[in-house]
């Protein structure tokens, strides 16, 4: 672990030097694309390509396009409004970059392995805890942890350490070519993963997550929009499609939403549910919710391409032990100053101490551990009425849990899914 700052990205990766500026490049060669993937390596990613863009065409959408404008339109995107924005002409933003960004004839995707060497979600874990997202265990180092303590790791939230190292990365390309470019991690008018398959980074698999052959799907996607056109002898080969006749993930998420293979319903993903949805959850999907309290691994800790996934080592992206399996009477006890004491600079933090109670709710409820009741009965009568709503529930389910009919509202046993 490294342990010395730097404000403009990882210490543990040095950029390479610059070759002599070359004021007539105009467009992406396989020379400059080589060196930009080669700049992005020594920043601290672990891939990088380029993809073209599509020149947008309301009489004749391209297949990506066309396909997420239908996956909006049937609801798929739940409450995310974000993704249902339109231009003056209704055209959805993120179908195609060059809606919002005309000038736009390229992305940058660059991709970050956020492996770690601890548990999978659908491993035995110890009675009354919860599972949180593998990407948000992320930790920097205190002078305490420097000294061998690595419960000391201050929150860090990936947005922010993969917009460091991508605003480092625009500064070397514009330095030696000027052009337009815009940074985005997460934020951008475009499908990340839909760039990263066309840039040839990986495909997109059965669990609608980018898959890539060496490094699993274990990835963080961060772009950069540019002006720069790309050049006709730059070969672009698209991954080839990988999955096979596996059915892993679909057969292993709970809440099936996995409607068909490299199709995902987010209204039903349980990464949804617990981060992104605001009111309450349905009651339907609230069993197979399990114990996970923010986000979900499921479907990546089932795949095969996963087994041999390279463990990551980035500064500022250190796994954090305490959110590892953490107790849930431990995060049921939080209160405003703690909650921020433990999650300010994490993505948890935006999610808020409300939603994340309201989660630990559901898999108290799911644990059917009569200790848990004190804490819910004490929530039932919370000035938050989705909270004590979800307290209700949670009782009865643990008060119930000798009735065989509850028996059959259990989540499916997604461990033995993980053997091939």
């Amino acid at each position: 672990m490294a342990c010395t700052s730097n404000r403009h990205g990882p210490t543990t990766h040095r950029p390479a030097p610059l070759p002599p500026e070359n004021s007539l490049e105009t467009e992406w060669t396989p020379d400059l694309e080589h060196w930009i993937r080669q700049h992005a390596l020594h920043i601290g990613f672990d891939a990088a390509a380029i993809a073209r863009v599509a020149s947008p065409d309301p009489a004749q959408p391209t297949l990506d396009a066309t396909r997420f404008a239908d996956w909006v339109e049937a609801g798929r995107a739940g409450e995310m409004d974000y993704l249902k924005r339109r231009d003056d002409q209704g055209l959805l933003l993120r179908s195609e970059v060059q809606i919002a960004l005309p000038w736009a004839r390229s992305v940058l995707v660059c991709a970050l392995n956020y492996n770690a060497a601890a548990p999978r979600s659908i491993d035995p874990a110890a009675p009354g805890t919860g599972w949180i997202a593998r990407y948000a265990w992320s930790g920097k180092p205190t002078p305490a942890s420097c000294e061998g303590d690595p419960t000391t790791l201050l929150p860090t939230d990936y947005h922010d350490e993969l917009l460091r190292r991508l605003r480092l990365l625009e500064s070397h390309l514009t330095a030696r070519i000027p052009c337009q470019t815009r940074c985005y991690v997460d934020t951008g008018p475009l499908v990340e993963r839909t760039a990263a398959a066309r840039a040839g980074l990986g495909w997109i698999g059965k669990n609608a997550c980018l898959i890539n052959q060496q490094l699993g799907s274990w990835l963080l996607l961060a772009v950069i929009v540019t002006s720069l056109p790309v050049a006709a002898d730059l070969t672009l080969q698209p991954a080839a499609d990988r999955c096979g006749s596996c059915t892993r993930c679909l057969d292993a998420c709970p809440t099936n939403a996995l409607i068909a293979p490299h199709q995902m319903d987010a209204s039903l993903c349980i990464s949804y549910l617990t981060i992104e949805k605001k009111r309450s959850i349905p009651t339907d999907l609230r069993a197979p919710i399990g114990r996970q309290i923010f986000g979900c691994d499921i479907c990546q800790d089932v795949c095969p391409w996963n087994r041999r996934a390279p463990i990551a080592a980035h500064d500022n992206m250190s796994p954090r032990p305490e959110l590892i399996n953490p107790s849930l009477e431990s995060l049921a006890a939080l209160d405003n100053p703690a909650f921020k004491r433990l999650f300010k600079g994490s993505p948890l933090e935006r999610t808020g101490k409300k939603r994340l109670h309201r989660n630990v709710a559901i898999a108290m409820g799911n644990s059917r551990d009569e200790q848990f009741l004190p804490r819910l009965r004490a929530w039932q009568t919370a000035e938050d009425p989705i909270l004590a709503e979800t307290a209700t529930w949670a009782i009865d389910r643990i008060l119930n849990s000798a009735n065989p009919s509850a028996a059959r509202e259990e989540p499916r046993n997604t461990p033995l899914l993980a053997s091939p």
